[in-house]
């Protein structure tokens, strides 16, 4: 499905169904014990599910993070249930992409900077990419980073409009907060304006997020940490979604209903 018109964005039961048919919602390939061992990890202290996010001792039982990840995610909210088949629920996925949404259409009424950035180029590269050529059309400003900065052992880039992080010629996935860190830190070095908004994943999201950065983060079932980050307030909102599944043109359809519902398809 083109994303370039609106007249071909789906409507909301289309997209659920193709959302469900793709499984970037409903039956995940997320499998149930990896969701509940990162909602563990996190809970025990482990900072690298923190994605950047300062949670200080407010989310160390397992079991509450299982009940905001069921009402927000759509995981399966039986704390028994502790193997197999997992799920996000593809209504919320809609309602997040229509919160997002509103979220972009502010920035284009008010030509806000906006600055995009990626840890899953393998999946979602395209979806900001898509976005960021949208936002610019309607007169944002994109917000280019600095050159040169360093993160996690590799150089951080901006292609297609998209900051990621890139490592011996190739583009990584990463859920590190340091490259979203380098770019804001290089954006104030340089004495540049901070992004009024920030479109990303992971801890590139999260980075944003604890920043004070008004920040629309995507994450998958075993991702909690955006999720309970937008429960406290931190996060504007997150999308729930697998973020890699068989092909990258999966997301086609999504694009194209998260700028048509913007006005800026």
């Amino acid at each position: 499905m083109p994303i370039a018109s609106a007249a071909t964005a789906p409507t909301r039961a289309e997209l659920v169904d193709h959302l469900v048919r793709t499984r970037i919602a409903g039956e995940v390939a997320t499998p149930r014990e990896n969701n509940l061992s990162h909602y563990r990890r996190l809970a025990n202290g482990d900072r690298h599910y923190w994605f950047g996010l300062e949670f200080g001792d407010r989310w160390t039982d397992e079991q509450d993070i299982l009940a905001v990840m069921a009402e927000r995610c759509g995981v399966n909210d039986d704390p028994h249930h502790r193997q197999g088949q997992d799920t996000i629920d593809p209504e919320l996925t809609v309602d997040a992409l229509d919160r997002a949404a509103a979220l972009l259409r502010k920035a284009a009424a008010g030509k806000q900077r906006v600055l995009f950035a990626t840890g899953h180029p393998g999946g979602l590269l395209d979806v900001h990419r898509a976005t960021a050529e949208a936002l610019r059309a309607a007169g944002c400003e994109i917000v280019v980073i600095p050159d040169g900065l360093r993160a996690d052992g590799g150089m951080v880039f901006q292609f297609g409009d998209v900051a990621m992080l890139e490592r011996g010629a190739t583009l990584w996935h990463t859920h590190s907060p340091e490259p979203m860190a380098a770019v804001l830190d290089g954006l104030e070095r340089d004495g540049r304006p901070l992004p009024d908004l920030v479109m990303a994943d992971h801890g590139w999201a999260g980075c944003a997020a604890q920043r004070g950065l008004d920040a629309i983060g995507f994450a998958d079932s075993n991702d909690p940490a955006l999720f309970l980050a937008e429960s406290e307030g931190t996060l504007r909102t997150t999308i729930p979604l697998d973020d890699h599944v068989l092909s990258p043109r999966h997301y086609d359809p999504l694009t194209a209903y998260l700028l048509d519902a913007a006005g800026v398809s």
